[in-house]
């Protein structure tokens, strides 16, 4: 590919729009099937705006896809105790089917707890519990973290194939960087995790077919950074001097060399929240005890079979 040709945008606006329709219309097969109308309850802490942002989305997200969504506010000097009592009540109540907390907490508080407190793990539609964080490593059914499942639903409806190709991830975090991985593997990619400690980090990325950026840093991946052809899939959302959104990924430099680029916004973003959906569906297909082949739509075509 030249290094003069622009990429093909992975529009993560359109891919989640599809995905939350496939939901949408799971909702309604549920109901008709004598299911119960999935319940997600969303709990945020503090008064941090980012994530009043993002709960807000997520709460639109759900009630158009036919939910019946909660939300919980609790005030920024809650106690680790008063969050923890939320969280179980929460998972005792056989409406809610998808807990969800919003993450990052405030400082006084500690997020494993809390996580942890999600019983049955079923309900971790985060997939941040380590009932299903082993699931995750050791192949079997769980629901998956939802940024790391969006990249791979993003990829698969793009018909991008990830066996053989070799994925590099710059960022190891628990939320992003690991659980991609063991996704990446499971669909027979050789994976390269980076990170802080990591030497020439530009010649590892360079080594890509598929280059996820997930640290946070604004623009910390160069545009020759990116190997001509490579796919280029950033997860990070920055605030830039200007007050806009930015990604980790210098977008135009990266677009010149890329085959295909997520934008930022519009990327990675909207998968996320299609992909809380998608497990929140299937938490409450889980707990029905309804064949989930009356529920779920065929797999979009490009996925690996």
């Amino acid at each position: 590919m030249s290094e003069t040709t622009q990429a093909r945008l992975l529009d993560g606006k359109a891919t989640a729009l599809a995905v939350r329709e496939d939901v949408a219309r799971g909702v309604e097969r549920l109901l008709a099937a004598g299911g119960p109308r999935p319940g997600l309850a969303v709990v945020l802490a503090g008064e941090d705006p980012a994530s009043r942002v993002y709960v807000r989305n997520k709460d639109r997200a759900a009630e158009q896809a036919g939910f019946d969504v909660r939300s919980v506010m609790l005030p920024q000097d809650t106690t680790q105790a008063r969050l923890e009592e939320v969280v179980r009540e929460l998972a005792l109540d056989a409406g809610v089917h998808g807990i969800l907390v919003q993450l990052p907490l405030p400082a006084q508080l500690d997020a494993r707890p809390v996580i942890d407190s999600i019983l049955p793990p079923e309900k971790d539609v985060d997939g941040l519990t380590p009932t299903n964080v082993a699931a995750l490593v050791l192949g079997r059914d769980g629901l998956e973290p939802c940024t790391p499942a969006g990249c791979i639903e993003l990829l698969d409806r793009h018909g991008i194939d990830l066996s053989g190709q070799h994925m590099v991830i710059v960022g190891r975090s628990m939320l992003v960087g690991k659980p991609l991985a063991q996704l990446a593997l499971a669909r027979n990619a050789t994976v390269t995790v980076c990170h802080s400690r990591t030497r020439d980090l530009p010649a590892r990325c360079r080594e890509a077919d598929v280059l996820v950026a997930a640290v946070g840093r604004a623009r910390l991946v160069q545009g020759d950074w990116v190997r001509p052809g490579a796919v280029v899939l950033d997860v990070g959302i920055n605030r830039g001097e200007d007050g806009k959104l930015v990604g980790d990924v210098d977008f135009a430099a990266a677009s010149e060399r890329a085959a295909a680029i997520t934008p930022v916004p519009g990327g990675i973003g909207p998968m996320t929240i299609a992909m809380l959906l998608a497990n929140t569906l299937r938490a409450a297909v889980a707990s029905s005890g309804i064949d989930p082949a009356l529920v779920f739509s065929p797999a979009p075509q490009g996925v690996d079979g």
